[in-house]
């Protein structure tokens, strides 16, 4: 069994990542969209943007530090438009997108026809660094023992297959299975990790808001009517997860950040992790689950009474979605639930135990 030693985090408050783009930025980049900037000035008011936001991430104390995701206008964007055999497509029809998929079932009922994604027309390839460029400049702003707070935000492996589907995600041609494409999808994300940890990046955190689409009762179903296995489909994610992250450094700490959206105000589905909790905490290798828990539609405290001793639940419990601030009470009482469901759960746990959780 693990030491309690082994189970404290390194930080006892983390943030997600993405923060609020001021509007020097926002502006920025409606300038670079019509052509009337370069993207040598875009970069110059993105670094300027994401320097501020560093400073006021320490002046708070924080003990984690992003570049606020301030390159990317959404958070799917960097890795896949970078790599090698993936041709980017502005405006892909939602035809070529799975139906069961809540955010498609939104987008759709917004009267949305297409959406900005990526094909696989070649063998895929990391012939350049993705978030490398990104990490080096956060490190320059910081001092040398800081270095370690830092943490790299990037998108899931299975985004792309989740969306389309093995037939709009690769060319046939290109690839003849699901194996054959993640194989290189994985070689990729194992590359970029081992580039980032050689720059002295030892924070990794992965946004995947497709394991909250299953906890979706449409989803499964959906997935039902149309022949394919939810159970299978999860199990094959985890496992590209699992050999993208096989024999990872000791100390370089990988957390998936799993959320139901947050587009124009809209959140793109409702449900508990009550129906992925057992399997997904469990067989998921990753160090941290960045857990939503701002609002009802999150659900209960209750599937966590699954998590492994040797995994971090972060609690989502600060809303960015309104005005009014959480107060400390219930944040405290949150806590002080989520600790007694994790010290509930099989085997049989202490509080302390589930505390340094």
């Amino acid at each position: 069994m693990p030491s309690l030693i082994q189970l404290i985090p390194t930080s006892r408050a983390d943030h997600i990542g993405s923060l609020l783009r001021p509007q020097s930025l926002q502006d920025a980049r409606e300038r670079y969209a019509s052509k009337q900037c370069t993207a040598q000035e875009l970069k110059a008011v993105e670094d300027a943007a994401i320097s501020q936001a560093v400073d006021l991430q320490k002046q708070l104390g924080l003990k984690t530090i992003t570049d606020g995701e301030y390159r990317r206008a959404f958070f799917f964007e960097g890795m896949f438009e970078k790599l090698d055999g993936l041709t980017f497509i502005p405006n892909k029809p939602l035809s070529t997108c799975k139906p069961y998929l809540p955010y498609i079932q939104v987008q759709r009922a917004m009267g949305m026809t297409d959406t900005p994604s990526v094909y696989c027309t070649g063998k895929i390839r990391r012939t350049e660094g993705v978030y490398t460029k990104d990490f080096e400049y956060l490190k320059s702003l910081v001092s040398p023992n800081e270095v370690k707070q830092l943490k790299i935000t990037m998108v899931s492996p299975i985004w792309l297959h989740i969306r389309h589907g093995s037939e709009e995600t690769y060319d046939p041609s290109v690839y003849k299975s699901d194996d054959e494409y993640f194989s290189d999808i994985i070689r990729a994300y194992r590359e970029e990790i081992e580039a980032l940890y050689n720059l002295g990046c030892r924070n990794i955190q992965i946004d995947d808001p497709s394991f909250c689409f299953m906890c979706t009762p449409s989803m499964p179903s959906g997935m039902r009517e149309m022949g394919e296995d939810p159970e299978a489909m999860m199990m094959q994610y985890i496992n590209v997860y699992n050999t993208i992250l096989k024999d990872k450094p000791k100390d370089l700490i990988v957390g998936v950040h799993m959320c139901r959206g947050n587009f124009r105000g809209m959140h793109y589905c409702e449900g508990g992790y009550e129906p992925i909790a057992a399997t997904l905490f469990k067989e998921l290798n990753v160090d941290r689950f960045y857990l939503e828990y701002d609002t009802s539609r999150a659900g209960g405290l209750e599937p966590l009474r699954y998590l492994p001793l040797n995994k971090v639940a972060v609690l989502g419990l600060v809303t960015t979605k309104a005005g009014t601030l959480e107060s400390l009470k219930d944040i405290k009482a949150r806590v002080e639930q989520a600790v007694s469901v994790i010290a509930a759960g099989e085997p049989k746990r202490s509080r302390e135990t589930a505390l340094s959780q």
